[in-house]
């Protein structure tokens, strides 16, 4: 009798990263088909191989080697709101269930988990009279907005978010489970603060809060024919403007309770009404009479209801002038443009100038005007002749420019550490920074 050998197939990285998280994470780990995964796969915004949801540190380092010994490609997500990169065909590692935030209201710290949104870290705080340097939209998770910079109505007095990070817990490209703060592992530290997801996963933050005892904010409308006014007001004079007060002026085709194009002032002023209305005075002054006016005293978490512009387009700019003045003006009038909207956004105060001595490497701190561009592609492309063409990362969709968010020395310093703690760009499904070679 012929004794016949049966060769098995071997098993794809795919199957044998599966048996392993299955045994290792039961009930956490979930493959096209499952029940969980069909109900959230709308969230995935791909098909990914297969989900872990992590629920503390140590099952994120269990992905992470796992995905790394089965040679699978790993993708981040924090909070439901998507991935640059499609997870398709690798795992996806999901940390929203590790949302827990705790404030220390003496030290004016927030210690937070991967999961945490900004609703959480405000409501949190609130009841002590700190806020942290949240955007415009509380939904949003705190981890890739802090990663990515982070603009707050605060930054002009407070800086960007990433300058208020005290201390980051993250799992390495290795499996190992690391603290980076100012006096361990600083060269990385200093990366975190606006190199984004490429260093690690962040199972936990540690940042900064600040008092705000007093705010005072809100839009007021002005007519469409005094915008081009405002504009050059606020070119020639927004060094003069209090480092409190965060402004933005929209040019738009359609403002609340007014008929046709109008200007749309957003304000925020860290004090009270008085002063804040003695900064606004000579903006009013440029802009003439507010057709409506909503500026008042608010609490923080009511920053959200100011409202934000759709970045369908962002550029940097060193001075408003009178051409790009006039096109955009133009632009917002022309039925025919593609350009629904325009939010003129001023920078400097901390944000320019951080407290910190060693700053991170967020975007391009110098630059003193930003703009959110509601338009079609040609038309974007069209405003922004004049721009620097440096952008900032939390607004920057197309991972083909990651490099542009950077300043060419910190884009270097950038490289050199990932190739420290990911030599082999394992961490690549993001706004990617390539690891620097060989010298």
């Amino acid at each position: 009798m012929t004794t016949q050998t049966v060769l098995r197939k071997p098993e794809t990285g795919a199957d044998a990263a599966l048996a392993t998280l299955q045994r290792a994470l039961p009930g956490a780990v979930h493959v096209p088909g499952d029940e969980a995964y069909e109900l959230q796969r709308p969230a995935y915004r791909g098909s990914p191989a297969i989900v872990v949801e992590a629920q503390s540190a140590a099952d994120v380092r269990t992905a992470v080697r796992v995905a790394r010994d089965n040679e699978l490609p790993l993708t981040v997500q924090s909070t439901g709101h998507g991935t640059l990169v499609p997870p398709d065909g690798g795992i996806l590692l999901r940390t929203s269930a590790m949302a827990q935030v705790l404030v220390d209201p003496d030290r004016r710290i927030a210690h937070v988990g991967a999961g945490a949104r900004w609703s959480d870290v405000i409501a949190a705080a609130e009841p002590f009279g700190l806020a942290p340097l949240s955007g415009d939209t509380p939904s949003v998770g705190v981890v890739g907005y802090t990663l990515g910079g982070g603009l707050s109505w605060l930054s002009r007095k407070h800086g960007f978010a990433a300058d208020s990070l005290l201390k980051v817990e993250l799992v390495t490209a290795d499996g190992r489970l690391i603290v980076a703060d100012q006096h361990h592992e600083p060269d990385l530290f200093w990366a975190l603060r606006g190199g984004s997801g490429n260093f690690g996963v962040v199972t936990a933050l540690e940042f900064r809060l600040y008092p705000v005892p007093q705010l005072y904010g809100g839009t007021a409308v002005f007519p469409i024919h005094r915008a081009a006014d405002a504009l050059s007001f606020l070119d020639h004079h927004a060094d003069l403007l209090p480092d409190e007060l965060s402004l933005s002026m929209v040019v738009t085709r359609h403002a609340p309770d007014v008929d046709g194009p109008a200007l749309i002032l957003r304000a925020v002023y860290a004090g009270g009404e008085a002063d804040a209305e003695a900064a606004l005075e000579p903006l009013y002054h440029a802009a003439g009479s507010p057709a409506v006016q909503r500026l008042r005293p608010i609490r923080y978490s009511e920053v959200a209801s100011i409202g934000g512009t759709r970045p369908g387009g962002f550029a940097m700019f060193d001075s408003l002038s009178p051409a790009l003045i006039r096109n955009l003006v133009e632009a917002v009038q022309d039925p025919d443009s593609g350009v629904n909207a325009v939010e003129v956004k001023h920078w400097g105060g901390a944000i320019a100038h951080p407290a910190h001595p060693n700053p991170g490497p967020v975007s391009h701190r110098e630059v003193p005007f930003v703009m959110k561009i509601d338009a079609s592609p040609n038309a974007v492309e069209e405003l922004t002749g004049e721009a620097t063409g440096g952008s900032f990362l939390n607004f920057l969709h197309d991972t083909a420019r990651t490099h542009t968010a950077y300043t060419p020395d910190n884009l270097r310093r950038l490289r050199e550490i990932k190739a420290c703690y990911d030599p082999d760009n394992f961490f690549h499904r993001n706004h990617n920074i390539r690891p620097a070679g060989p010298s």
